[in-house]
């Protein structure tokens, strides 16, 4: 068995945590909820994130994530992004070099506008980095539903390390050199989705939603192709996979997080009556300092950091939308 930590028991950290622990690898899931590790450790559940699902009884978790490392051969990394760099600044020192880390955290970092893979940079650079990221809703992987994700490293042997840690008959995993790319498509894409969930929200149909998913993905691919990513990425699992998921699918938080803005809550609110995390808040933002910083234009983007973060009715972001300035799609 291989010694594995998992950092975050969240949704999706406690599933991918139970995930390797059914595989019948030893795994250890740190959670910053007290409540969490006694519920995993006790009752083999974890009622706050991922309630109704029975957990691996070998499944243990950790209030304190330098024991949940100590010796992992793999950490998967799944706090919130605006979380990992503290998490990971106190592992400095007990995390042994080449120890391969996995990174299932959707997100930018509001202040520095790095992404996940720059992060472990600073603060653990001689680690194995991969970001694993496809179309992946927590409760239907813990269901047993054939679900295709990637995971992507700088080298080959990397990816294919973290490929085969994962896969399962039910649980599918391509390998992938594109790093930037696979977390940018995975962080934007939840920004998409909450423009999805106003457009239900307020009664809108078919046609402006597959426009909002076209157009979202031709930002989300100009910013990547900026930062170096192949444009192909984003025609992928990562990209358009997770994109489709996330804004049609009735499982995601940042498209129902859409709905409630559009319904007339602030995202103050929406937060306060939510324990999970709906990345694509703070990655709007980020997002859209990033596209300024490169000199990109990411108008959706744009928008939905304005109406969660400056009040800008909903209606009338759509309506400036639409009155941009006439453009081509494509000129050959």
């Amino acid at each position: 068995m291989t010694p594995i930590a998992v950092l975050g028991a969240g949704s999706w950290g406690t599933t991918l945590a139970n995930l390797l622990a059914v595989k019948g690898e030893n795994v250890r899931l740190w959670a910053y909820e007290p409540e969490v590790v006694a519920a995993v450790n006790q009752r083999h559940e974890n009622p706050m994130f991922l309630p109704g699902i029975p957990l691996a009884p070998g499944l243990r978790a950790f209030a304190d994530p330098r024991e949940a490392v100590a010796d992992a051969a793999v950490i998967v990394s799944v706090a919130p992004s605006h979380a990992v760099r503290s998490v990971i600044s106190g592992l400095k020192g007990g995390v042994r070099a080449g120890t391969l880390v996995v990174s299932a955290t959707k997100g930018i970092e509001t202040d520095t506008l790095a992404l996940m893979s720059n992060v472990f940079e600073e603060c653990l650079p001689d680690v194995r980095f991969a970001a694993l990221s496809g179309p992946s809703f927590a409760l239907e992987v813990c269901q047993g539903q054939p679900t295709l994700v990637v995971a992507a490293a700088r080298e080959e042997a990397t990816a294919r390390d973290a490929q085969r840690i994962f896969a399962t008959p039910r649980f599918r995993v391509y390998s992938h050199d594109d790093v930037v790319g696979v977390e940018l498509a995975g962080a934007l894409k939840n920004v998409i989705a909450i423009a999805a969930g106003i457009l239900e929200g307020l009664g809108m149909g078919h046609n402006p939603r597959a426009a909002l998913i076209t157009r979202g993905l031709a930002e989300i691919t100009r910013l990547g192709v900026a930062l170096g990513a192949s444009p192909l990425t984003f025609a992928g699992l990562a990209g358009m996979g997770d994109l489709i998921l996330t804004t049609t699918g009735s499982l995601s938080r940042n498209r129902a997080l859409g709905v409630a803005l559009a319904e007339g809550q602030t995202l103050e609110q929406y937060r306060a009556a939510h324990v999970s995390v709906a990345e694509g808040a703070n990655t709007s933002k980020a997002g859209a300092a990033l596209g300024k910083r490169m000199g990109v234009e990411l108008p959706i983007i744009e928008k939905v950091c304005e109406v969660l973060f400056s009040g800008k009715p909903a209606r009338e972001g759509i309506t400036e939308l639409m009155a941009r300035q006439l453009k081509s799609e494509q000129w050959r």
